[in-house]
């Protein structure tokens, strides 16, 4: 094989790593995406809850104690 048939493979195995990376990082910003959209929810959620005074206070043991 002459080096310009190796460089060429190279390039090769290069660029499919990085399309492999580029799938990865896409699935991790959407699921990023999703795990803060449910981080704001939840902390909406418990916002709500704290204003209607149904939160429970520090001392207080779960209900499944």
């Amino acid at each position: 094989m002459d080096r310009i048939e190796t460089l060429e493979e190279r390039i090769a195995h290069l660029t499919r790593a990085v399309e492999d990376l580029s799938d990865v990082v896409a699935l991790q910003a959407t699921e990023i995406d999703r795990l803060t959209r449910l981080t704001h929810l939840l902390a909406a959620r418990e916002a709500d809850r704290e204003a209607a005074g149904d939160a429970p206070t520090p001392d207080q043991k779960p209900p499944h104690w």
